[in-house]
């Protein structure tokens, strides 16, 4: 009788606590497997982390057109192989430079581009291989579509041969783009910007523009961007050897100036100012480029110090192209074109140019800024 007591009083015990009991044998249960995979969780945590930093100073990410994955697994997998057909050349020799009559590189180590320092046919098989598209910016306001013409026509012979190319003309006059057939891989875009009464500001106003078609066009389209002006023409091959992640190209007027003949701004108020004891070289507001995430973060640095300067009722001395050398000095370009790529024949013919690449038009500013029944010269 008495352990049939004891079996009673058990079979009530547990009746009356056995929600609890189950309750208790989940919790260990799910603590248990909590516990076993927490060291795994972490470690996948930290791992995404890292991952994550990684990319983000990814130091081969924009470099010649790779687009870098962000997926972990696919970062390797993603990259493309480059290996190059057979190619007869002559052998580069250590103690034969090509080129000892002129600097062929920054103390940065960004190279300066001079004919002779490469060899186009290697270059452009990389590129190919890559399958790199190349922008062309332009912008032709008001008059400035006279140009078009004959800088289309030399881009098609001269520019980027035998490479896929987007020409991005800005203008407000859509109509009056020149109806030319371009070579397969390229294609005219016209894209329609507002004018400006001044011609100060339809220059300064650039900046913002290709800030912002960079962020919402061109990251989608194109590999690099090539920034120039309209009242330009092609002379001689200009390649892929100009490429990189940003670069600028020496102002043919100071290229044997120093620093402080450089027609920096000197007024300290100015966005736009550069000491006397600062500064490498002068580039021209004309021609320049780079990735297209490099141009973005460019244009809008400077958009941003000339809409500063507005504020302050201050126009830099020379517009767009003294906060592009403001930007220079702080921002090194990876890579700077000679003044091969960009001459003005009222210069003469000096010895080192061996190649004029991409030449000024004469023209008689005061017609095509201002006056509206001026002829062109």
């Amino acid at each position: 009788m008495q352990t049939d007591h004891r079996k009673t009083r058990i079979k009530g015990l547990f009746s009356k606590y056995r929600v609890l009991l189950i309750f208790g044998l989940c919790l260990f249960i799910l603590g248990y497997f909590w516990q076993a995979s927490k060291g795994s969780w972490l470690k996948r945590k930290i791992s995404i982390l890292c991952d994550t930093q990684r990319n983000k100073i990814d130091p081969f990410h924009g470099l010649l057109g790779i687009k870098v994955s962000r997926n972990k697994t696919n970062v390797l997998h993603g990259l493309p192989e480059i290996a190059l057909p057979r190619m007869v050349y002559s052998k580069p020799h250590i103690f034969k430079p090509p080129r000892t009559d002129v600097l062929t590189m920054t103390p940065w180590l960004a190279p300066i581009i001079w004919d002779g320092t490469f060899n186009l046919e290697i270059l452009n098989e990389q590129f190919r291989q890559r399958n790199t598209t190349i922008g062309l910016t332009v912008f032709a306001i008001k008059k400035y579509v006279v140009f078009l013409q004959r800088f289309l026509a030399t881009a098609e012979t001269y520019f980027m041969v035998g490479h896929r190319v987007k020409y991005y003309i800005f203008t407000d006059r859509p109509e009056a783009i020149p109806n030319m057939n371009v070579k397969e891989g390229r294609e005219i875009v016209p894209l329609r910007v507002q004018n400006y009464p001044r011609w100060q500001e339809i220059s300064m106003r650039r900046m913002e523009m290709l800030s912002y078609y960079s962020q919402q066009r061109f990251i989608h389209e194109v590999d690099f961007l090539v920034c120039v002006d309209a009242d330009m023409q092609f002379s001689n091959e200009v390649g892929v050897e100009i490429l990189s992640e940003v670069f600028g190209t020496i102002h043919p007027g100071f290229y044997a100036a120093e620093r402080q003949a450089f027609t920096y701004e000197r007024r300290s108020t100015s966005e736009a100012y550069i000491p006397l004891d600062e500064g490498d070289f002068y580039y021209c507001g004309c021609f320049f480029g780079g990735t297209v995430a490099e141009v973005h973060k460019l244009t809008k640095k400077c958009h941003e110090a000339i809409m500063a300067d507005k504020s302050k009722s201050l126009e830099a001395i020379w517009h767009e192209e003294s906060h592009l050398n403001k930007y220079f000095v702080y921002h090194k370009p990876t890579k700077i074109l000679s003044p091969e790529y960009l001459w003005d024949n009222g210069l003469g013919s000096p010895q080192f140019l061996k190649k004029k690449r991409f030449l000024t038009v004469p023209k008689n500013h005061a017609a095509i800024r201002n006056k509206r029944n001026s002829n062109l010269k």
